[in-house]
């Protein structure tokens, strides 16, 4: 299935903080349940009308299909908010995998998530780099706000 986007990678649009935390738990439960959906390919808007191909993510991952899909059910993909969730939810998910430093800013369990409020704020807020990553760098100047001792 294929979604063209109407936006770059740094210009998803910021979704309220509780809203992704809610996709959170949608896609949790889905997984839960063993939802499956299908292959995506996600196709970005051009930086540059000269650009000779869009950016592409693929969602071929077991994984990333049942929260696209559990995201699709409760928010709708058609939407350029529930395509913006979805991705700076898989944005989040990838940093908390890719950056060993954010690990005292979530537990992950069998039954349920605890994510820092701050790390919540910035997956949901920050602008993406061109992959639709969070950016290491302004996510760590952001998270180095936190008073000393609250990052856990």
């Amino acid at each position: 299935m294929a979604h063209a986007l109407p936006f770059t990678p740094a210009s998803i649009p910021p979704v309220p903080p509780r809203v992704l935390l809610a996709a959170w738990d949608s896609a949790r439960e889905g997984a839960a349940l063993g939802l499956r959906g299908p292959e995506r390919a996600l196709f970005f808007a051009a930086e540059d009308r000269a650009a000779p191909d869009p950016v592409r993510l693929d969602l071929s991952d077991p994984d990333a299909r049942c929260w696209a899909e559990a995201i699709d059910l409760t928010l709708g993909l058609g939407t350029v908010s529930g395509m913006a969730v979805l991705l700076r939810l898989l944005a989040l998910l990838d940093a908390m995998g890719r950056l060993p430093w954010l690990r005292g800013m979530f537990e992950i369990s069998a039954g349920e998530a605890e994510l820092h409020p701050a790390l919540l704020g910035a997956a949901a807020e920050l602008p993406l780099d061109p992959a639709a990553r969070l950016d290491e760098t302004s996510l760590r100047r952001r998270l180095s706000r936190l008073p000393a001792g609250a990052r856990s």
